[in-house]
């Protein structure tokens, strides 16, 4: 279960042994994402990425409605359009920061998933979803566009055909019809929901670290070039894996026939 959430902070992050819990805590507001939220989840995603005791993050929303309802529309209603814009790239860095950080994270999506809710998942590694979870971009249908990295990565990670169809009706869909569309790994009823998000974290943190590190950036580095460039750049980066600590450990323990003992260099 994730750490309880305190009542007087906007954004909340708990630590149990290796793995990062951040939870969004405006549950009144559908965990919106208002200029307080926003400051406070910039500094956890600082403190998390520098911390080297935690090795996986979960995101997630305090309550059971919501994971993230978007940004407050109330504070969006008062901003001139350069305030406006400069609130996108600001949200932009900070979901920047948290893709980029050498940590699996995985969206676990309690609910509803909208605007830049749904923006922030699409930043996180592996997303996964109650049943009960919807889904949507409904920016268009207030005369907008989602502006927080919506329109680039959602066609990077489903294509362009279904991504067009989310974007351009506002559309909401289901958890399960998300699924087909390939926009979350596992779908499981809300009671079995920290249980499925529990079961992946024993699996990530019996990786190496380091390893998960590198291929990250090697994922994430390799969707910006071409393919002759992404295939040199997985090379650099399996020659920097190959050099730890931990390649030597995994390597001695498959010849010894035991389970490697990873310690994340």
């Amino acid at each position: 279960m994730p750490p309880e959430a305190e009542e007087t902070k906007a954004a909340v992050l708990g630590k149990r042994g290796e793995v990062a819990t951040i939870i969004l805590n405006r549950p009144a507001a559908l965990n919106a994402l208002n200029d307080r939220l926003l400051s406070e989840l910039e500094l956890i995603v600082q403190d998390t990425a520098a911390d080297p005791a935690v090795r996986v993050v979960v995101i997630t929303g305090a309550g059971e409605k919501a994971f993230c309802a978007g940004a407050d529309l109330t504070e969006l209603s008062k901003m001139t359009s350069v305030a406006a814009g400069a609130l996108s790239r600001r949200i932009q860095r900070i979901f920047n920061d948290l893709e980029a950080m050498r940590k699996p994270i995985i969206a676990q999506i309690n609910g509803f998933c909208l605007a830049a809710g749904l923006e922030l998942a699409l930043a996180c590694d592996i997303r996964i979803a109650a049943a009960t979870a919807v889904f949507g971009l409904p920016e268009t249908t207030l005369g907008l566009i989602p502006g927080c990295g919506g329109t680039q990565r959602l066609p990077r990670l489903i294509g362009k055909t279904k991504a067009m169809e989310l974007l351009l009706t506002g559309d909401r869909i289901d958890a399960a019809e998300a699924a087909r569309w390939g926009l979350l790994n596992a779908v499981v009823p809300l009671n079995e929901l920290d249980r499925a998000v529990d079961n992946l974290l024993t699996k990530l943190r019996a990786r190496s670290p380091v390893a998960l590190g590198i291929l990250k950036d090697a994922v994430n580095t390799g969707l910006e070039l071409d393919l002759e460039q992404a295939l040199e750049y997985e090379a650099d980066c399996f020659e920097a894996a190959v050099r730890t600590d931990d390649a030597h450990e995994g390597l001695a323990a498959f010849v010894e026939k035991r389970k490697p003992k990873f310690v994340g260099r």
